[in-house]
């Protein structure tokens, strides 16, 4: 039994209205069939790439290793990862022994670390076709590959009681490897290009739960039903 019917019907005005705009906000309506969800997804992994770069601060701290030499051992996941980390150590200048799964690695770490970076850089800047180019296999995989390596690299030091070395190793992989994996392809933009986009998101989000919360709030009290303290 509805107790109010203008209350009612200005809720059910409301919410149709909503689910009107959330139908449009998936509907592939912008430029190349993306949705504003989509397209919102993109702009804010924009402006975060903008602010995750940190490969030549960390390009700088490895020089202090440029010219220490390093015995390691490193575990593929399968022989034909091997093969590949097999492919990038020698290219960065070391000497690589592979028994199965494993690679004993010796060369310069700092020739190391700077081939990390300059191909995690390449990547950050989408610059892929460089890098698979250089070790023949698809740019996203090879760095996936200098990540688990530098993760094994970085534990094998951490054994050896090589702790700053370790560090410096792990900062590579998370802060050069993991960025330029993650974004890689997408185009980085400053906050201050992208700021009214941003307000108009947040502003809308705000209005948008506010209308949804009014429309539950009139048919409800259209029904009768009425929150008390």
């Amino acid at each position: 039994m509805i107790h109010d019917k203008k209350e009612f019907g200005i809720g059910l005005v409301l919410l149709t209205g909503f689910f009107i705009v959330l139908f449009a906000i998936f509907s592939p309506l912008l430029e190349g069939g993306k949705n504003t969800i989509d397209y919102l997804d993109g702009v804010f992994n924009s402006i975060s790439k903008n602010s995750a770069y940190y490969i030549s601060d960390i390009a700088e701290k490895a020089k202090k290793h440029d010219g220490s030499t390093v015995t390691l051992s490193v575990t593929a996941a399968d022989a034909g990862q091997a093969d590949r980390m097999n492919k990038l150590f020698t290219v960065a200048g070391s000497t690589v022994v592979v028994d199965a799964t494993k690679l004993k690695v010796s060369g310069d770490l700092g020739q190391i670390l700077n081939a990390v970076l300059a191909d995690a850089d390449l990547m950050f800047k989408n610059e892929g076709t460089a890098v698979s180019d250089k070790y023949g296999v698809e740019a996203k995989l090879a760095l996936y590959d200098w990540h688990r390596a530098l993760g094994a690299m970085s534990k094998d030091l951490d054994k050896q009681g090589k702790f700053a070395a370790s560090k410096i190793v792990r900062d590579a992989q998370t802060k050069g490897v993991e960025p330029a994996y993650n974004y890689y392809g997408i185009e980085a933009v400053p906050m201050s290009s992208m700021f009214w986009v941003v307000l108009a998101a947040l502003v809308g989000y705000v209005v948008y739960t506010i209308w949804y919360g009014y429309a539950i709030l009139f048919l409800f009290e259209g029904w009768g039903l009425k929150l008390e303290h």
